[in-house]
């Protein structure tokens, strides 16, 4: 079985864990309405995560993330997190372009490419802040 999800079955798992992690039980409507997609849509998209051992899911009951989800959950935020940090500390982009340019990015980047900005934007948030922040506010 295939461990690579598609950019549509990782934003579903981030929904996922995110909602659990706010209200400690999501449904399936609940995933539906925050994606915008159709409820067959989400049911095909959870049985699909389910069938990947990522979320335990039945018809009409909460669903929940197992362990296997909740680390790849956390590493698809993590990416996020990484790349909406470098645009909007390192580049200088607004809120909005940062987290919109993550959002799409996050499901392509090699590991490799997204370390090296970890350890780019890490040095350029440590050592260069200043620097950065005359360059933008001109």
């Amino acid at each position: 079985m295939d461990d690579k999800l598609s950019s549509s079955l990782e934003d579903y798992l981030e929904t996922i864990y995110l909602f659990i992690k706010k209200n400690n039980s999501v449904k399936a409507i609940d995933v539906s309405r925050a994606l915008s997609v159709s409820r067959a849509s989400t049911t095909e998209a959870l049985k699909k995560l389910c069938d990947k051992k990522l979320i335990n899911y039945g018809r009409y009951d909460a669903i929940s993330i197992t362990k296997k989800g909740e680390i790849a959950a956390k590493n698809i935020i993590e990416k996020h997190n990484s790349l909406y940090e470098f645009f909007k500390y390192v580049l200088g982009a607004t809120d909005e372009e940062s987290h919109e340019n993550a959002c799409k990015i996050e499901h392509i980047i090699s590991q490799d490419i997204l370390t090296r900005i970890q350890v780019f934007t890490k040095y350029c948030r440590k050592y260069l802040k200043e620097d950065f922040k005359k360059i933008f506010d001109k």
